[in-house]
This record gives C-alpha cells, sequence and structure tokens, in this order.
C-alpha cells in the first residue's frame, strides 16, 4: 500500500513538472499571437545577427588583419538567449537590414572559424536557439534600376564570401531583400559551389507535376517590407552569388518622380583581407514615357550621364570602393512642365501574348502651376474602432485626421463616424470646418474613440453616403479605415455601386486605406474603383502615418474631376484598368492602362471640371512605345485590377486570365505560385552541421514554396478575434508542430481534471498499472529537466561568448 502511495506522489509530482511547462509553451505561443505584435520577426532577427556578431569575434584574420570584423555592440550589458525569460530585459541593437543581405546560420558556435586561418579559439559548448545570423562579406555589388513611369524595376547582383565558417563544415544561409516603397518582389536567383537556385512562377494545377519531387516551403516577409529564405548547405570559405530582382513604386513629388531604393551597408560586411578588390556599381535607365525634356534634380551616389534622349536618361557609376555605401540610393527627376498635361502610349501586342488585342497607358501629369480655384469639399471619415485597432493603430489613425482637418479651407464641412458594430457619429449632419468645431472633433475622437467591439463597414458607408452630395457646388469624399475584413464584402461594393450612380460631381469619391494584412485588400481596392477614389496600405504599423498622411493631402487637393477620354468611345472595343477613371489631383498624376481594338487618331481630347465648374481640354499626343516596355509598365496595375474584379464576381475565367497574365509578364499573383527550384550541382561529401538533413537527399531537384509574396483576400477569423494589424510573420525558430500540438492537447487534458478527482481515479488502479504509470510519467519528467538544463547551458555559452 505505502508503494502505491509512493508511486501516486511521483506520478502526480511528475505531471506537475510537465503540466507547469506545457503551460510555458501554451502561454507563450498566445502571447505570440494576441499582443506581440511589436516585438515582432524583426526584433527576433535582430538578436540573431546581435549575437552572430558577438560569435564573429572568435575569428582570427592573421597579422595583417584586424582582431575582429565586428563592431562592439553600444551596451555592454548582457545578455541571454533569447531562448529565456531574461531576453526580454534589453532590446538588442536595430540590426534590420537596409540592404540585401546574406547571412549565415549558426546553430553550433563551434564551427565559427576563419575558413583559411585556424583560430584555435576554445570550444564553445552549447547551441545557439534561435541560430545565430552572421553577416557575409560582400566582396561585389551591382545595382541596376530601371525606371518607367510610376514603376520601377530593381537589380541587385552581388557576391557574399562565408568568411565565418571553418572549411570543413557547411550551414545554411539566410538570403534577406529588403524592397522598397510598395516593393514585391519578382525573382531570384542564386547560385554556390554544391547548389544553384532559381525562382519562377506556376499554377495550382502546375503542382501535380511536382509529385516526384522533394518539396518544402520557405520565405516570409518582415517588417520593413523585407522578404527573406534560406538556401542551404554553403560550404565555408565559398562564394554565394545571388541576384535578386523586385518592382516598386515611384513616388511623385512636385514636378517629378523620386526614387528610393535600399542600399545601406554596415560597416561589417566589408572585407577585412586588404587582398580583396571590391568594386561597386550602379546602373540607372530612366525613361519617362513623355517625349519632353526631363532633367536629374537629386542623386545620392556621384553619377555619370551615359546616354539622354528625348524623354529618356542613362546614369552610371563604378569603383573600386574602400566601405560600402553608407545610404540608401535616392534619385529624382522633373518633367518641365507648368500646366496639366497627359500622354497616350499604345504598342502590339507580342507573339507570344495571351491577349492579341492591343495595349495603351494614359496619363495625366498635374504640372507645377496650381494656382487655380480649389474644390469645395465635403469630407466623412470612416474609422474602424474595433477591438485590433487598439492602442498604435487608432492614435496613429486619430492624429492623421486631426492633421487633414486643419488642413480644410473656408467652406468646406466635414464628419467623422466611429464603427465597431454601432455607429458613433460626431455630429449627425457636416460641420463647416472651424477652429471651433475642429478642436470639438478633436476632443470628441479623444474621449469617445476607443477600440472595443467588432467590425462593420456597412451602416457607416450607407450613413456617409446620405450625409454628402445634396449640393451641386461641392465634392464629397468618403475616408474608410479599417484594418478587418467583414463578410458581406460583396454586398457593400454592389450596394455602393446603386447609391453612387453615375459618378458625376457631387457622387461621393471613395477613398479607402487598409492597416495591416488581415483586411481584405482587394475589397478596398473595388471599392475604391466604384467610387473613383484610390486606395492605400500600410502592412506594419510603422508606416501608418507617413501613408495615410499622403493619401489624405492628395485626395483632398482634387485639380481635375469627372476626367474623360473622347477617343475611347471611338473605339471597336476597349477593356480600363481601373474601369473608372479617377480625379487628377495635385500631388498625384493620373495613370490608367487598357486593351483595345481599333485606332487612337493623332491627337485624343481629354476632358475634365474644374473648381470653377469650366469644362478643362487637354489635347493628349498619342505615341508609339516601341522602346518602351509597356508590360512591364501595366502589368502590376492590371493585375491587381483583374483580381479584384474577379474576387468581386466569383468569376473563374477572370481568375485564369490573371494566372496566365502572371505567368507571361513574371509579376506574382493570387492564382498563381512562386518556387524556388534548387539542382544539385555536386554530390554531397562533408558532413553537415544543419539539423535540417532532410534538404541532403541525393534528388536533383527540390521544390521550395515562396511563401507571403501577396496579400490574401483578408482574414476573417482574425478579424472575428481581434488580432492587432500587422505582416502575418513567421519567427525564426519556432517549436514544432508536434511539440504545439503535444502541448496543446496536455494543457487540455490537466486543465480539465482536478488533483482530488485524479487521484480518486489512480486509487483504483492496481499496483502493476500505477507502477508503469508513473515510471512513464517520471521519464516525461526527466526529459523536461533535460530541456531546462539545455536552455541554461545555452544561455552560460553566450554569457562565455562576451567574454572572448
Amino acid at each position: 500500500m505505502h508503494s502505491k502511495q509512493t508511486s501516486l506522489f511521483i506520478l502526480f509530482f511528475s505531471l506537475s513538472i510537465c503540466h507547469t511547462n506545457s503551460l510555458t509553451i501554451s502561454s507563450s505561443f498566445h502571447f505570440r499571437r494576441t499582443s506581440d505584435y511589436k516585438m515582432s520577426t524583426a526584433d527576433e532577427f535582430s538578436r540573431s545577427v546581435d549575437m552572430g556578431l558577438r560569435l564573429s569575434k572568435r575569428i582570427y584574420y592573421g597579422k595583417d588583419g584586424p582582431a575582429t570584423s565586428a563592431p562592439k555592440p553600444p551596451s555592454m550589458e548582457k545578455s541571454l538567449s533569447s531562448s529565456s525569460s531574461a531576453s526580454s530585459l534589453r532590446l538588442p541593437y536595430n540590426h534590420h537590414p537596409t540592404a540585401p543581405m546574406v547571412y549565415a546560420i549558426i546553430t553550433e558556435p563551434g564551427v565559427v572559424d576563419n575558413p583559411d586561418i585556424r583560430s584555435y579559439q576554445p570550444y564553445v559548448y552549447g547551441r545557439c536557439n534561435p541560430p545565430a545570423l552572421i553577416p557575409l562579406h560582400m566582396i561585389g555589388v551591382v545595382l541596376k534600376v530601371e525606371c518607367y513611369l510610376d514603376t520601377a524595376v530593381v537589380t541587385v547582383d552581388g557576391v557574399w564570401r562565408v568568411h565565418c565558417l571553418a572549411s570543413s563544415a557547411l550551414c545554411d544561409c539566410r538570403v534577406v531583400v529588403p524592397m522598397g516603397e510598395q516593393g514585391s518582389i519578382l525573382g531570384v536567383e542564386v547560385e554556390t559551389t554544391r547548389r544553384s537556385y532559381f525562382t519562377r512562377l506556376i499554377t495550382p494545377e502546375d503542382e501535380q507535376d511536382m509529385n516526384d519531387k522533394e518539396t518544402t516551403t520557405d520565405g516570409f516577409l518582415m517588417k520593413g517590407n523585407t522578404y527573406t529564405f534560406q538556401v542551404f548547405q554553403v560550404e565555408g570559405g565559398s562564394n554565394i552569388h545571388v541576384k535578386a530582382r523586385w518592382a516598386q513604386k515611384m513616388s511623385y513629388q512636385g514636378d517629378g518622380f523620386c526614387l528610393c531604393v535600399p542600399f545601406t551597408y554596415p560597416v561589417h560586411v566589408f572585407p577585412v583581407s586588404k587582398k580583396v578588390s571590391c568594386t561597386e556599381k550602379i546602373l540607372l535607365d530612366v525613361n519617362s514615357g513623355t517625349y519632353g525634356a526631363i532633367t536629374c534634380n537629386i542623386a545620392s551616389h556621384p553619377l555619370k550621364e551615359v546616354k539622354r534622349r528625348a524623354g529618356q536618361l542613362s546614369f552610371s557609376y563604378e569603383a573600386e570602393v574602400l566601405k560600402w555605401s553608407t545610404q540608401d540610393f535616392y534619385f529624382s527627376y522633373s518633367v518641365c512642365a507648368n500646366e496639366i498635361f497627359g500622354g497616350l502610349l499604345v504598342q502590339p501586342p507580342s507573339l507570344n501574348d495571351y491577349d492579341q488585342r492591343d495595349m495603351f497607358c494614359f496619363y495625366l501629369f498635374p504640372g507645377v502651376n496650381q494656382s487655380m480655384k480649389a474644390f469645395k469639399k465635403e469630407v466623412v471619415f470612416i474609422i474602424d474602432i474595433s477591438g485590433s485597432m487598439r492602442d498604435e493603430p487608432l492614435e496613429k489613425t486619430k492624429y492623421e485626421v486631426v492633421g487633414s482637418l486643419w488642413k480644410l479651407n473656408q467652406g468646406d464641412m466635414f464628419s467623422i463616424l466611429a464603427s465597431n458594430g454601432e455607429i458613433k457619429a460626431f455630429s449627425s449632419s457636416l460641420e463647416y470646418a472651424t477652429e471651433e468645431t475642429i478642436t470639438n472633433a478633436t476632443e470628441w475622437m479623444n474621449t469617445h474613440l476607443i477600440a472595443h467591439g467588432g467590425t462593420n463597414l456597412m451602416l457607416p458607408l450607407k450613413q456617409a453616403v446620405d450625409m454628402v452630395g445634396k449640393t451641386s457646388d461641392c465634392i464629397p469624399l468618403i475616408f474608410l479605415i479599417t484594418d478587418g475584413a467583414v463578410e458581406d464584402e460583396r454586398d457593400i461594393c454592389n450596394t455602393m455601386k446603386c447609391r453612387i450612380g453615375n459618378g458625376q460631381l457631387n457622387s461621393p469619391r471613395i477613398h479607402t486605406f487598409g492597416i495591416g494584412s488581415y483586411c481584405n485588400h482587394y475589397f478596398l481596392q473595388m471599392l475604391a474603383n466604384i467610387g473613383r477614389g484610390y486606395f492605400d496600405s500600410a502592412l506594419d504599423v510603422d508606416s501608418i502615418s507617413i501613408r495615410m498622411q499622403k493619401l489624405f493631402d492628395n485626395a483632398t487637393a482634387p485639380l481635375l474631376s469627372n476626367v474623360t477620354l473622347d477617343a475611347l468611345q471611338n473605339l471597336e472595343s476597349h477593356e480600363l484598368f481601373p474601369f473608372r477613371l479617377p480625379d487628377l489631383l495635385s500631388g498625384r498624376p493620373l495613370i490608367v492602362s487598357g486593351r483595345f481594338k481599333g485606332e487612337f487618331p493623332d491627337i485624343v481630347k481629354a476632358r475634365g471640371l474644374l473648381a470653377d465648374f469650366n469644362t478643362r481640354v487637354i489635347d493628349v499626343k498619342v505615341m508609339k512605345a516601341n522602346d518602351r516596355p509597356l508590360e512591364m509598365v501595366c502589368a502590376r496595375r492590371e493585375i491587381a485590377a483583374l483580381t479584384a474584379q474577379a474576387w468581386l464576381d466569383q468569376n473563374t475565367e477572370l481568375e485564369q486570365k490573371v494566372a496566365k497574365m502572371s505567368l507571361q509578364r513574371g509579376i506574382p499573383s493570387e492564382y498563381t505560385l512562386m518556387i524556388l527550384v534548387q539542382h544539385e550541382n555536386v554530390k554531397p561529401a562533408i558532413e553537415s552541421v544543419s539539423p535540417e538533413e532532410k534538404h541532403t537527399k541525393s534528388k536533383n531537384q527540390t521544390i521550395t514554396y515562396m511563401m507571403n509574396l501577396n496579400v490574401g483576400f483578408g482574414n476573417l477569423i482574425a478579424t472575428i478575434e481581434n488580432l492587432p494589424p500587422g505582416i502575418q510573420e513567421l519567427k525564426l525558430s519556432e517549436p514544432g508542430k508536434m511539440m504545439k500540438a503535444a502541448s496543446s492537447c496536455w494543457t487540455m487534458f490537466v486543465d480539465r481534471f482536478c488533483c482530488r478527482c485524479f487521484i480518486q481515479t489512480c486509487a483504483h488502479m492496481n499496483d502493476q498499472c500505477a507502477v508503469v504509470l508513473t515510471q512513464l510519467c517520471a521519464a516525461l519528467a526527466c526529459f523536461q529537466c533535460m530541456s531546462c538544463c539545455c536552455d541554461m547551458c545555452d544561455s552560460c555559452a553566450e554569457l562565455c561568448l562576451d567574454c572572448l
């Protein structure tokens, strides 16, 4: 009897240990989902790089080299591994990448060494959890930028050396590509001594052909519009050749466009060896789409002009450098024009084009002389105040709304609606934008706009439409700001189609702004297209202010409304993207594209209404775009517009059309997948230090599905659960699925049985069963104690690294 009581006591104690750890695992996972959007992957990335830089101090470069390639951290505080609870005491120095880079993924500190000269450093016990990231030395880089109208295609071609790994070892490497404003990855090529990689787009139907190949998933988007993925088993001392290509939006400022490309490299990526010749090269081609003179305003790097033609400029820069670029590549140019002007580019389709109709691109630029009378405006702000908007998203939204109110002109009217299932209104009707009413509106928002409840968009949109458009001398503007998805999005679009009418001057212009990745960006884009407005978004909280301010400033300053292009009516047929022409704004050019059958005359007329209700007629020259890649200029715009239409109509044929366009033009879409194809160059001969043994199979080709390339169609579950907005980031090292499942099941089991009931149940067991169950649970408890000891060893190992 005493033996059985002893067994039950040991059993209960073992269960307590397992339960305590399972609660720790499950609660930390829950904290990650609900409230840790500030401590995102970017912070974990910085911690891993911080650990990697301290590890790299072990490397000995010989008598001619410095003792270390890594600068000392700004703080001399000791920090534990991020796997321990003490890691949250100190945030790491910000090592977020500001240029395309490659990092060695180090799990075993002992393999960190100079591949050319043995360092003979003391052996470091333990493992890096999460793995340390050591920035590799870059030995050459070429930046190529091609600008077409408002789109820039950026290619970075660089070579990195695995300088931090013993020549007898292998490690995985992480490629990181920070992209600029509204950037999207187009393709990647990687070459190592053992493997080569390249990306290509496929359709879901093509997945059936992948059944005989090894497949995996990788890649995710970090804060700051930075895409990252892994390449596997790279030899110490070898070179990695990476070629990354992406498209990004050019900003319009004043009388021209400007471009900012992430190109700032930290000092520790420059090779230590003086024998290495490091070359930095920049190539820039500008094609404005016009045939007028263009002028270079500002360039961050010493560019040399190599070619100048009507509407085109080419520059180059090449030099052997002692340090890599310490600033982003910035360039701006202006199109010399005082008044509103435009152009229409036409181009026949290529032989392999799925659509054999001719292409066209129509643009209007606002010019620099904007002394015309301003439109009187009726402005209604609709703010989503559901629970997910708490803290920064709502506070930044309120701040930008107040800033926009103070910029309204005398005679403008406004109101504010807030929705979380119920509607809160600043006033039942529009109020004049006086100093008193704006002050009252600010106090009302600070008092009444508290984030809680769910998301409802139909009711406030209906109320906003009813409030505006009652006078014929004002242009109504409705701004919708939300971070969530709703079930009746298609009903909202169809309702707005009926209520907005034919788009005359007193028809509401609907401008939409999405926060995070849980809202349906295509719904918001379609709603803006229906309302002849504009759509913008901020995928992370840090970019809310700048992007929302830009949308408010541009949309509240229209120059030309109800824009039409007469020649479209005389064509045999045409398709316009987007399907309604928006207004021309003072701080943003109007650019649309499409397909057509028929002939354009040499000169077409664009018409629009000015604020004094006079019609402005603009002569637009039709030009053949033989030397301009019109497909690339129009591709992203057309794919986005067709995807929104396919979503609204639930049209399978349109989805297939988008997929064909995506494959043909190399632009990722919601209906295609990007894969990273891996080829084996040599048969593996060196034992890998990487735990990912599944990537060492002898198959000649491995397929990796690249994730997080598109925004998707919203997340209803996340909206219902009021998860805070942000990119759906993945952790650099997450527990395995089996561990999560086991922890969850064990927690559910223990939580549902109290101690007394459990003891009473065990009392009815026979001695043999009690002993077996006790031994099993004691073994589980031992494994848990060993895991705890490993964590402590990892922390001690990292403390030892600080002392090296």
